[in-house]
């Protein structure tokens, strides 16, 4: 054939699709709540193009995704929906995904693309975090009561202090995850499916050996779905435990 055989390109709709079901999902395995988080992020933008543009989100193309639209998007977020500067650059971040993947599949919009990624992140006072000395965290928490949930609440605040672990870690920890021999540490699960290390101080471990004798092996634990031991605190909980920690 003497004619050059013309590619073409994938629309929008097609990009969008292979972003989050080939890109996200398959390729790089991103956790549920980063998914969930960049899908947000673009159907909270698609209804904005349709309101400043007028398009139905099969009608756009990259060359649409422009910078002034994308800041007034951004704006739109603060102004009218209460957001925050730091939740106007997540969207902003899944954004930028979105786009540097659409770029190597659309080269024809490479310019329009490059261009949108200069859109800046916005710069916003970080407030100075303080720290509890020892003595007020011993006073803050305090001594164990008599009941199940005393021993409970001191024992995960006890863990939190110690290990420095997320609330989301602590109560996903097992059992199984505890290791109180001479090297006493907790291993955690942590965000994106990481795992680390924390380590115990001889007191932690002492009233965890403590709390488990006392409970018959933790009787006050329930079997999980993968078949591990977990404490009786679930993700539902977490927004409790959150403020328990904060008291």
């Amino acid at each position: 054939m003497s004619e050059a055989t013309l590619v073409r390109m994938p629309s929008f709709a097609a990009l969008v699709q292979q972003f989050f079901t080939d890109y996200l999902l398959a390729q790089r395995a991103m956790s549920p709540n980063t998914v969930a988080s960049y899908r947000d992020a673009m159907r909270l933008f698609l209804d904005f193009a349709y309101e400043r543009l007028g398009k139905m989100p099969t009608e756009l193309r990259l060359t649409d995704l422009e910078p002034d639209l994308i800041l007034a998007f951004l704006d739109d977020l603060e102004q009218r929906r209460n957001n925050s500067v730091r939740s106007r650059n997540l969207r902003l971040t899944a954004l930028r995904a979105f786009l540097k993947f659409a770029g190597r599949r659309d080269v024809a919009s490479l310019l329009s693309v490059e261009q949108a990624l200069g859109v800046p992140m916005k710069r916003f006072e970080r407030p100075m975090l303080g720290f509890l000395s020892r003595e007020e965290m011993t006073a803050v928490i305090g001594d164990p009561g008599a009941t199940w949930t005393s021993q409970r609440d001191h024992l995960l605040l006890t863990m939190l202090y110690n290990t420095g672990a997320r609330v989301s870690e602590i109560i996903a920890v097992r059992v199984a995850d505890v290791v109180l021999e001479a090297s006493a540490c907790v291993h955690l699960h942590g965000k994106g499916r990481g795992k680390c290390q924390g380590s115990c101080r001889i007191l932690h471990v002492m009233f965890v050996s403590a709390f488990s004798w006392s409970r018959g092996g933790f009787p006050g634990l329930s079997k999980t779905e993968a078949g591990g031991v977990q404490l009786r605190v679930g993700p539902d909980q977490r927004v409790g435990l959150s403020s328990l920690a904060a008291r």
